[in-house]
């Protein structure tokens, strides 16, 4: 069964974790969650409220990490998933996360980002020159690594696949899905 890989950790969006793991199963694949090490993580929800110049934070679920990022091998897996929340603030500074995302650049094979998941795209490295969408307080952070912002719902660029936030779930999660097809990765039976 083909692999694909959920890299996070706490404080990671609730939603933007479950709702690419729970789709991607649907359609066959196994998803495992990658943090920088095993244990139950703790997410977050985010919520926009009137008035408020930002979004607000509460607990979310909590969820068990499958494998620690030094104990992953990129090549047993076909693509990757980064969702959003505060994990990204902190796991950009891993340096076993961003040796798993230059994996998946230099191979070409698919990417999903969501919100603030390309903050460990830019510090990977592998935004430069590229167009990706993200949480839109997030343009100077993509244009300082090196890329091209675009707020948009499903953009796509190559292997990599964004968006801003979850909302934009169905259109991010669509092109995904789609570019898995593209990139002939095997839909199990």
């Amino acid at each position: 069964m083909a692999r694909i890989l959920i890299l996070t950790g706490d404080a990671a969006e609730t939603l933007e974790v479950f709702y690419p793991y729970q789709r991607l199963r649907e359609a066959g694949y196994e998803v495992h969650i990658a943090a920088p090490e095993k244990k139950k993580l703790q997410f977050v929800v985010h919520d926009f409220v009137d008035g408020f110049d930002t979004y607000t934070e509460k607990l979310g679920h909590t969820w068990d990490a499958d494998i620690a990022f030094k104990d992953v091998n990129p090549a047993d897996y076909v693509a990757i998933v980064v969702p959003g929340g505060r994990a990204p603030e902190y796991i950009r500074n891993d340096e076993d996360a961003k040796r798993i995302v230059r994996y998946f650049f230099e191979k070409n094979a698919p990417v999903a980002a969501l919100c603030h998941g390309p903050l460990l795209l830019a510090a990977a490295g592998v935004l430069k020159g590229r167009t990706t969408s993200a949480y839109p307080a997030l343009q100077v952070d993509v244009e300082l690594g090196g890329g091209i912002f675009e707020g948009g719902a499903g953009v796509v660029d190559g292997n990599l696949v964004s968006g801003r936030a979850w909302p934009d779930h169905p259109e991010w999660m669509r092109e995904f899905m789609k570019l898995l097809e593209t990139a002939q990765v095997p839909v199990p039976a």
